[in-house]
This record gives C-alpha cells, sequence and structure tokens, in this order.
C-alpha cells in the first residue's frame, strides 16, 4: 500500500472510532437534570452611580 493510501485508512480508523466513541455516550448516557442556582452581587445589578449629578 502506498504511504498516502496507508495514512488515508489510519485517518478514517481514528475519525471511526471518534464517531462511535460520541455516538455510544449520545445512546448510553443520560444527563441528571438539577437546579443551578448562580449568586449575581448587587452591584452587577444596580451599579453605584458615578459622577455627581445633583438636581
Amino acid at each position: 500500500m502506498p504511504t498516502l493510501f496507508r495514512f488515508l485508512v489510519i485517518c478514517a480508523v481514528i475519525g471511526g472510532s471518534i464517531y462511535g466513541a460520541m455516538w455510544a455516550l449520545v445512546l448510553f448516557v443520560d444527563p441528571q437534570p438539577r437546579e443551578v442556582t448562580i449568586r449575581i452581587p448587587p452591584e452587577r445589578i444596580n451599579p453605584p452611580a458615578t459622577g455627581s449629578l445633583k438636581p
């Protein structure tokens, strides 16, 4: 087998293995739903006023 064909066969085998592993993960692994709580500091929601604006 010439070198190019051997390289392409090896790349195809590696790609097929990766594709098969991803397919197996999709088929056999079920994600567990859970609640996610992210605390946001009040400074990010209501930033302190900057500058001096007086009515």
